[in-house]
């Protein structure tokens, strides 16, 4: 009978997703029609005993104009620690619609690491109004981690441990344990200390439970447990916690006083979310890009690399510039082709960096990826009618003919919307066909945006001149 439960979440939980783990588009369009309609009975039945992340990738998957609604049905049968699963721009979106009272009602009962979480990117003054309407206790804790820096141990730590003196005994600690209603759900490791709160070591649960009731704890404790500083850096943290194989950490203040635990669970987001930094950078791709991000954003934050990336090009191709006084016109297009190819393949990285992390993560999946290709068309369209004006301007005025301006203009928008669509297209067909899209997607790409920058260039040219 304890099994029970756990089996009918399985259950439950397979129920929802297709082969792939994705969210069942019937499931989806289902919770969409309960909040449209205002059914909040039939909201809760559907979506009130779902694991949060469950609830997060729901919540995703929904028009954003119905995610605050169906918090707002759910009321307090919505549980706050979904807004830690989604994406930030996703959750940004949601509570700047709900209330500032709907929003402290919903953090109220979180865990510290998960309320600091969601009101970190708040403004200062929706963080005030929140924290206002909280619990003095609750307040102040949350007020001390939001002081520490941003990627530090203080902002990801749990303000809920459990702490005792050295002077009691075992049976004393397990007596308390049992009693005390005020107690973190869930907990590794027992932490001693004095009577100013510093940290003189931590005893393990199962030496605590292996152990007789008369021992005492100062007995027990390992003195020399690894600690880290509020103020560390999480990464220094999360090779700490890969070094050592911990499964939680004290934190400790600059005067060694406890002030919460770290958890593992913690360090794995902070290891995921440094993992895919690194690999957007290496696409020119900003590390708070997020899949619900919209056209504009994204085209946005990738622009300044790009333009880096033009100038690059024009650097290049000045060296062939060099010879154009010994020879003939056509010289200037073998000069400027390489520009559209260049800049054509930088944008198919940028798209293939984005899709190789989403499909590996199963982010992009049959569900979304019809929405995520025409996402990449409009912003491979912005961008390539951005850099169509600077490239044409920059072209006209190196060879001083307004002709070969709108040559390359013309080319550079065919190029880059071909590299937005490569880009995504290109790492979908590789996994369809279950080969590794991170290692196989970068020869097609660059071979489209090769072939397609060099042909939609000299053949606009050859038209254009044509005509002319």
């Amino acid at each position: 009978m304890l099994d029970q439960p756990e089996t009918t979440t399985e259950a439950g939980a397979a129920a929802l997703r297709d082969e792939d783990g994705a969210l069942r588009a019937d499931f989806v369009a289902r919770v969409s029609d309960a909040v449209e309609a205002a059914e909040a009975d039939t909201l809760r039945r559907l979506v009130g005993d779902l694991h949060e992340a469950d609830v997060g990738d729901l919540l995703e998957a929904l028009d954003p104009e119905l995610r605050p609604r169906l918090i707002a049905l759910m009321g307090a049968d919505f549980d706050f620690t979904a807004l830690v699963e989604v994406d930030d721009t996703v959750r940004e979106e949601i509570l700047d619609e709900l209330p500032p009272q709907a929003v402290a009602e919903g953090v109220r009962d979180l865990d510290s690491d998960d309320a600091v979480y969601i009101l970190e990117d708040l403004p200062k003054d929706e963080q005030d109004e929140i924290l206002e309407q909280l619990p003095s206790l609750d307040r102040r804790a949350l007020e001390r981690s939001l002081q520490f820096p941003e990627n530090s141990a203080g902002r990801r730590m749990q303000s809920e441990y459990v702490a005792v003196p050295p002077s009691w005994t075992v049976g004393h600690t397990i007596d308390y344990l049992r009693d005390d209603e005020e107690l973190p759900e869930r907990f590794f490791e027992i932490h001693v200390v004095d009577g100013d709160y510093k940290l003189l070591g931590t005893v393990a649960l199962d030496m605590l439970l292996r152990t007789r009731r008369p021992n005492r704890i100062s007995e027990l404790m390992d003195a020399g447990r690894r600690r880290v500083r509020a103020t560390d850096d999480l990464e220094e943290v999360a090779r700490l916690f890969e070094r050592y194989n911990l499964i939680a950490a004290p934190v400790v203040d600059d005067e060694d006083r406890l002030v919460g635990v770290v958890t593992v669970d913690d360090v794995v987001d902070v290891i995921e979310e440094e993992a895919e930094k690194d690999i957007k950078a290496l696409g020119g791709v900003g590390g708070d890009e997020e899949l619900s991000d919209s056209v504009w954003t994204i085209a946005r934050g990738r622009f300044n690399w790009l333009l880096v990336n033009l100038a690059t090009a024009f650097l290049a191709s000045s060296v062939l510039g060099l010879f154009e006084g010994e020879l003939q016109k056509m010289v200037a297009l073998a000069v400027l082709a390489p520009i559209v190819a260049s800049q054509g393949g930088n944008a198919a990285t940028q798209t293939m960096t984005v899709a190789v992390r989403a499909l590996a993560t199963r982010e992009l999946h049959d569900g979304n990826a019809m929405r995520i290709v025409l996402r990449e068309l409009l912003v491979g369209v912005v961008n390539g009618l951005a850099f169509a004006v600077i490239t044409g301007v920059a072209a006209a005025a190196w060879f001083r003919t307004a002709d070969l301006g709108i040559v390359i203009g013309l080319a550079m928008i065919c190029n880059l919307v071909a590299a937005a669509l490569g880009g995504i297209l290109v790492p979908l067909v590789v996994d369809r066909f279950r080969l590794d899209p991170a290692v196989s997607s970068g020869v097609f790409v660059t071979t489209i945006t090769d072939v397609v920058g060099f042909f939609a260039f000299l053949g606009i040219a050859s038209l254009w001149f044509g005509l002319h």
